[in-house]
């Protein structure tokens, strides 16, 4: 009995601390203008963009909704191979921010499109090296644009967003190029799925999921595009 007294105490203790960290804007999300400028979706039938904001678990979590995603892989984008794991990015002097690799369809979900959920949804684009309970470069918000074409819509995109002041506060993105993307450990993929009962998740994530749904309903997918599906 006293087992189960302390573990439950411990669960309440855990809950309790989590609920006691304000919650980002991407929790409480908000509808902002579309880009102004947004790609051609003539050419290829997939592209690739790579976005941090906080956890990739939530981020991976966000795109692996969005009608026209074809992949959305956790893991490492700013620093170099050697240091592209967990436990090296975790103590933030890798370079390293954690990423999310999103491949989709043109035809069917611009980069524009994109760029506004994950400004909108995926993250608080205001916060500097942090995200919620998560502190630390590792956090940071970034575009690690795939070309010169994402980094000039991604710029032009900030520019609009701080133009308009629809955060009310400067956005703290940065675009960085010519950055390679290192998936991350099988464990951190598909996380949001696979726990949707861990306290961080259903505090920090969920929120996302359900604030796509209800401000993107034009793209939101209720059945998630996994990685155990797609693969890496």
């Amino acid at each position: 009995m006293k087992t189960h007294v302390l573990l439950l105490s411990g669960i309440a203790l855990v809950l309790t601390v989590f609920a006691s960290i304000p919650p980002s804007s991407a929790e409480a999300a908000r509808k902002i203008p579309a880009p102004l400028a947004d790609e051609k979706a003539e050419g290829a039938a997939s592209r690739t963009a790579v976005f941090a904001g906080g956890c990739f678990w939530g981020v991976q979590g966000v795109f692996q909704h969005v009608e026209g995603v074809t992949r959305a892989v956790s893991g490492y984008a700013g620093g170099e191979a050697s240091t592209a794991q967990y436990e090296r990015v975790s103590g933030g002097s890798t370079r390293h921010a954690e990423a999310v690799r999103v491949t989709y369809d043109p035809r069917k979900v611009t980069f524009g499109k994109l760029l506004q959920i994950y400004f909108s949804v995926a993250h608080d684009p205001t916060e500097l090296n942090r995200q919620g309970p998560d502190i630390g470069p590792q956090y940071r918000s970034t575009v690690f644009a795939a070309d010169d074409e994402q980094a000039r819509l991604a710029q032009a995109y900030v520019e609009q967003l701080d133009g308009s002041k629809s955060f009310g506060r400067k956005i703290a993105t940065t675009i960085e190029r010519g950055r390679a993307f290192y998936p991350a450990e099988d464990y951190h993929q598909d996380y949001l799925t696979l726990h949707p009962r861990q306290p961080y998740i259903v505090i920090h994530d969920l929120p996302k999921i359900e604030n796509l749904k209800r401000l993107f309903p034009d793209v939101y997918r209720a059945e998630p595009m996994l990685v155990s599906k797609t693969g890496i």
